[in-house]
């Protein structure tokens, strides 16, 4: 669909339910406020270099960082979401943001996608009908709105300026289980005060290199074939377990949608 319309009808349906991607400092700003934060861990392997042109993969290499499963390159992948059921803790009973002017990108971005390789589809969004029929948020494929335009650029960018230090997070905090891409992820919920000072040591420390990533990655699935073909190609895998959490609260294994 190549021409979209879109004005908020403010039913706050968008606002309930979600995993919420949030930046570093979002996420500092979230736990401040009193929010719950998640850590969505996710890996690919990745033994050669793709092709060049293929832009899929660059997009993919772009916002995660290099590490090793046993014997096998991998890329990890690590989503900060603040996480709530019901309605978001910033919403008011107005169906209005209490923190509008500081609010996530994320939020600023909806309905648009940040992904370049998924296509909007108002059928899969909250929004009721009637927000489709009036104003222009598509043309010919492209966002009419050019804030918003330069807010997903600008969230993009901060996933690529990101991805190492989020692998980092991870190793401060003793992580180190994520789940094949395009499977699932793992999840965990840090204590909410142990994470925000895990975020304080990255932000604060040097700069990170990529190779300077020292924690070696496992795969978890819950397919045993999956663990099995990793297994055999040199990876640490294992079938997920759900009392296997160590010291993290750790919520286990979904299939991969993040609201």
């Amino acid at each position: 669909m190549d021409d979209i319309n879109f004005e908020c009808t403010a039913c706050g349906k968008c606002c309930h339910d979600l995993r919420l991607p949030l930046t570093l400092d979002e996420a500092d700003a979230w736990l401040a406020r009193g929010g719950r934060m998640e850590l969505l861990c996710e890996a690919i392997p990745w033994p050669v270099e793709p092709e060049p042109g293929n832009e899929q993969a660059a997009y993919k290499k772009a916002r995660s960082a290099a590490a090793m499963s046993g014997t096998l390159p991998v890329r990890v992948s690590v989503l900060l979401v603040g996480a709530f059921a019901g309605p978001c803790p910033n919403l008011g009973a107005d169906m209005r943001c209490r923190i509008y002017a500081e609010r996530p990108m994320v939020c600023r971005i909806y309905p648009a996608e940040i992904n370049p390789f998924v296509a909007l589809a108002p059928e899969n969004k909250q929004c009721p009908p009637e927000a489709w029929q009036h104003g222009a948020l598509l043309r010919h494929g492209v966002l009419v709105d050019e804030t918003t335009r330069e807010l997903v650029g600008e969230s993009r960018r901060a996933s690529e300026r990101e991805a190492v230090a989020r692998v980092r997070l991870c190793e401060v905090l003793g992580v180190d289980e994520a789940a094949l891409a395009n499977e699932g992820f793992v999840v965990y919920a840090p204590d909410s005060d142990v994470l925000r000072s895990a975020i304080q040591v990255v932000r604060e420390g040097a700069v990170v290199e990529v190779g300077d990533l020292a924690t070696t990655w496992r795969f978890v699935s819950n397919r045993a074939v999956t663990v099995q073909t990793l297994l055999s190609v040199g990876a640490y895998g294992r079938v997920f377990d759900p009392m296997a959490h160590g010291h993290l609260r750790y919520l286990g294994f979904f299939a991969d949608e993040v609201g």
